[in-house]
């Protein structure tokens, strides 16, 4: 397996148009491989003292260890919320091949 440690990201977006955009900027810029896109997520939260519904578009970002700082200060920077959600969970196991298209869809 390629050495570069692997992570996915986690980020839900209000709209599947900002979704797009902020993934496509992620890949274009190459600080992930790919973005998954799931629509029509809804999710119940607590803000500003009440439990709130929202419809959703959850976004599942491949990326690696390295770029993920360039991850976080992208979605900060174009995200619409004033706190988005943006969580990272390593990858414990992955095929080889994925793996390391992930690394060479990504800059270092």
């Amino acid at each position: 397996m390629p050495q570069d440690q692997y992570l996915i990201v986690y980020c839900t977006l209000p709209s599947i148009d900002e979704a797009r955009q902020i993934g496509t900027q992620l890949v274009e810029s190459q600080v992930a491989a790919c973005v998954n896109l799931v629509p029509q997520i809804e999710s119940i939260y607590r803000w500003e003292g009440k439990a709130t519904t929202s419809n959703e578009v959850l976004a599942l970002i491949k990326t690696t260890e390295a770029n993920y700082r360039a991850v976080e200060a992208a979605i900060q920077r174009l995200h619409p919320y004033k706190v988005p959600a943006i969580v990272a969970v390593p990858v414990a196991h992955g095929s080889q091949a994925y793996l390391g298209w992930i690394s060479e869809n990504t800059r270092d």
